[in-house]
């Protein structure tokens, strides 16, 4: 395992020694290692690619993050402008609302509101990260056009749409008026090659504007095009860190 670094400079993302089990009740009850005692730092503006093979605990690692798992221990801190928070103790109502402002998941799935339009949601995002009513639909627009959904099912009912669709309305709420941390879970799974570049010139843009990414993909592809770092996850652990052209060498 590659020894802990101390905090990256202009670090957005701290964690230390998460660990995560699950019990399998309906099997037989044995205890499954999700997580192993993960550290990783992510800096603003650095995109971080996970790698590693399925059951490695990628996507764990990313509900952890966002706590949509709690981890049975470990630390997780979002540094923001008034200071580090521990988001593995935070209260419920605390944590949503800084989730709202500070931090994008994307996961491969969007499950909207009933009878609500693209627009509705991505809208609702926006408004979340801080903008007034006006503002957050014309962010939601442009999100929206920049990803190539059509105005005509901008007030279609969600749960109708493609996955494909379904899937370029998450990546647009997860990044609209971008959040200081996103985490993203292969969020160009279910996308055409046209709209899945579309998706990526997206995604590339946003190291620009200063904001963290943590990303799993099974595209190798799309990881060497975003990556400035990756980190290689087998067994639970973070087994090796690096550019790039030197992990997925090793991986591909």
């Amino acid at each position: 395992m590659p020894t802990p670094q101390p905090d990256r400079p202009g670090a957005v993302l701290t964690v230390r020694e998460l660990r995560k089990t699950f019990t399998l009740h309906t099997i037989d009850g044995r205890t499954v290692v999700s997580l192993d005692g993960v550290d990783l730092d992510v800096a603003a503006g650095e995109h971080v690619a996970v790698a590693g093979p399925s059951g490695a605990g990628k996507s764990s690692l990313l509900r952890c993050i966002h706590r949509s798992y709690l981890p049975d221990s470990g630390s997780v801190l979002l540094h923001t402008p008034d200071g580090p928070v521990e988001l593995t103790a935070l209260p419920d109502r605390a944590l949503a609302r800084l989730r709202g402002r500070e931090i994008g998941y994307v996961s491969q799935f969007l499950t909207p509101p009933p009878r609500t339009g693209p627009l509705d949601v991505v809208a609702a995002a926006a408004r979340r990260r801080g903008l007034a009513p006006a503002e957050a639909r014309d962010a939601a627009a442009e999100s929206l056009h920049r990803l190539g959904l059509d105005e005509a099912l901008w007030d279609v009912d969600c749960g109708v749409l493609s996955g494909g669709e379904r899937q370029r309305i998450n990546l647009a709420a997860g990044t609209v008026r971008p959040p200081r941390l996103l985490l993203l879970d292969e969020p160009v799974s279910a996308l055409d090659p046209r709209n899945r570049e579309r998706a990526l010139q997206l995604i590339a843009s946003l190291t620009d504007q200063g904001v963290a990414v943590v990303a799993v993909f099974h595209d190798l592809d799309a990881m060497r095009q975003l990556a400035t770092r990756v980190v290689q996850m087998t067994d639970a652990r973070i087994v090796a860190e690096g550019p790039a052209r030197d992990i997925l060498g090793a991986v591909a």
